[in-house]
């Protein structure tokens, strides 16, 4: 098992980055911390081979938590999980090491590519003392990356049922009031075009309820749950 601790200020994103992470074979999540100090700490502690880390939180950027790990040679890799895509943030990141770099809003395939990409190499590392130049080239070094199919099949196509889990779960917290498509973009960090997906997908279904709403700009979809309807949407989860 690959030991994994969290470092994410925000509580939605560190739940769904949990979420995300136990849908995940052969990763365990050994903690969950919200900024640079308590994370250090934690290191301090425990043994862990692989950090999800965020850039922006109060007190510390998590740069220099990778900085730290860096410093203290501490055999430890990093996947930046943030919202920061600056340029210099992240070009910093990958001098200091990350393995790789994850800007909000990400969709779960992009996750978990990321998770099997390094659990690949943590594995062939494992398995290999003595390295082949053909090997490094073909495991380590090439920068071509196979697409993962998702091995859901009853959900249409490009929906996966952790996303759908995620969606529903902001869905029930706001009840009976209506919501956009952008509301649960910005309540989830998933892009709209995916957002919009899923709605779609579950006003089909009936769980949803749709309406067409006019104001000032473009007319916007407004959405209500119809909570007698939501068990239609268990079969998927």
């Amino acid at each position: 098992m690959i030991k994994v601790l969290i470092v994410e200020d925000d509580p939605m994103v560190a739940e769904i980055n949990k979420r995300y992470l136990q849908d995940m074979k052969g990763f365990h999540l050994s903690g969950l911390v919200h900024n640079v100090k308590d994370a250090i700490t934690f290191l301090e502690k425990e043994a862990i081979e692989l950090i999800l880390l965020d850039v922006y939180m109060p007190g510390e950027s998590g740069l220099v938590l990778l900085k730290y790990i860096r410093d203290h040679h501490l055999e430890i890799d990093v996947i930046l999980i943030t919202a920061a895509g600056e340029k210099d943030k992240v070009q910093t990141a990958l001098r200091l090491g990350a393995v790789d770099y994850l800007i909000k809003p990400f969709e779960f395939e992009r996750f978990k590519h990321a998770l099997l990409t390094f659990q690949n190499k943590y594995m062939f590392f494992a398995d290999n003392p003595v390295l082949k130049q053909q090997d490094l080239d073909d495991r380590v070094l090439s920068t071509e990356q196979n697409q993962i199919e998702d091995p859901i099949i009853d959900l249409p196509k490009g929906l996966t049922s952790s996303t759908l889990q995620v969606v529903i779960d902001v869905i029930k917290a706001k009840g009976n009031n209506p919501f956009s498509t952008d509301d649960i973009s910005e309540s989830t960090y998933i892009s709209r075009v995916s957002v919009r997906k899923y709605l779609k997908f579950l006003t089909q279904l009936g769980v949803l309820k749709e309406s067409l709403t006019y104001g000032i700009g473009r007319p916007v979809y407004l959405y209500t749950l119809r909570l007698e309807k939501l068990n239609q949407v268990d079969m998927y989860l």
